[in-house]
């Protein structure tokens, strides 16, 4: 790590900078910083983890329109905020969402919660989400130590190792905790998550608009890129199987509902089969006691997760017969392409489901 120097701004003059530059430039108009609420900003900033905001604005206002309280949320029906999440990916912060809401309403009498640790103790709430709330919903001074502000500490006291790593973590909780300010900490908050989406970006970052140019180590480096460094990558393993579109007559698609825990937790997908079986049929007749007929296959495609590569092959069969009545059981579910139910689908079954029903058009 190259050493760093001194930053040329006291804390007073940084804030100063940083405000300055968010009076005229800082996002102000996102749906959730209107008619401010700490169940609004909670919302948002769940949404907001590894997620763009031009991804999470439609999602957050169809949110919002169907709960658009706490104790709408925490009555909801679990699939009802599944399908509502569809496609927004990291789904266990749906169902930390909704248990969450079920505390504060239940154990907390609809009292969202103010402190750190309060807030930290809840499911899906994290130091910096709990300070980001903290300072946007209560203009509360708290510190926020998110990706987009990583980056933005590190290019500017020349931290070019990855942020991720433990001490240089806590290097940047205390930088971050240095500068923030007792007042305006509802706008600090918001512009340096802003200079960091919008100036201070991964790559092609926008040093010639930037505020803290003058005194920043990466901007002096001639390499602002490098800095911070990044996480040692490697390869993905690749995991392949089957998908099973299996339709009755009437066009309904079987799905199942994955267990709560585990990949895709919760979520309705379609029934998968290990390349391990021999015989699809006999598999189909034993698991779901299903006769199915000819299996056609469908185009195959790639889905990433964060720990490895999934490649999906569909294949397509008709039901002949259910012997078990299979739809008389909770896990399991025929889905009307016409008529959808509300619930929560993997982003991959989703795709399926969208192509089946473009093709049929």
């Amino acid at each position: 790590m190259r050493k760093n120097k001194e930053p040329q701004l006291t804390a007073i003059q940084f804030q100063k900078a940083v405000l300055t530059w968010f009076k005229k430039n800082g996002r102000k108009n996102l749906p959730w910083q209107l008619a401010i609420t700490p169940y609004r900003v909670w919302v948002s900033e769940i949404m907001l983890q590894q997620t763009q905001v031009t991804t999470v604005i439609p999602y957050f206002e169809r949110f919002m329109n169907e709960f658009p309280t706490i104790e709408k949320l925490a009555s909801a029906d679990a699939d009802h905020v599944m399908h509502l999440w569809t496609g927004l990916g990291y789904y266990s912060r749906a169902r930390n969402l909704h248990k969450t809401a079920k505390i504060i309403t239940t154990d907390l009498q609809g009292q969202f919660p103010n402190t750190l640790e309060a807030l930290s103790a809840l499911p899906g709430i994290g130091r910096s989400t709990a300070a980001a709330i903290i300072s946007i919903a209560f203009n509360k001074r708290a510190t926020i130590l998110d990706g987009n502000v990583k980056r933005v500490l590190s290019r500017y006291i020349g931290i070019d190792q990855w942020p991720g790593n433990k001490a240089i973590e806590q290097q940047l909780w205390k930088v971050a905790e240095f500068y923030t300010p007792q007042k305006q900490c509802r706008e600090y908050t918001q512009v340096m998550m802003d200079l960091g989406a919008t100036l201070c970006t991964r790559t092609k970052p926008a040093c010639h608009e930037c505020p803290l140019q003058a005194s920043c180590v990466a901007f002096a480096s001639g390499e602002p890129e490098k800095f911070p460094g990044k996480k040692a990558t490697k390869a993905l393993p690749i995991k392949k199987g089957f998908m099973l579109v299996l339709y009755k007559s009437d066009g309904t698609i079987l799905l199942e509902q994955r267990p709560p825990v585990g990949l895709w937790g919760g979520l309705w997908c379609l029934p998968e089969y290990s390349a391990e079986f021999e015989n699809i049929n006999e598999w189909c007749k034993k698991q779901y006691g299903l006769e199915i007929g000819k299996l056609n296959a469908g185009i195959g495609f790639r889905h990433t997760f964060s720990h490895f590569h999934y490649d999906i092959s569909p294949l397509h069969a008709l039901v002949k017969k259910d012997v078990l009545r299979i739809s008389e059981q909770k896990t399991f579910l025929w889905y009307d392409l016409d008529n959808p139910a509300k619930i929560g689908l993997a982003k991959p079954i989703q795709s399926i489901l969208s192509e089946i029903k473009m093709n049929a058009a």
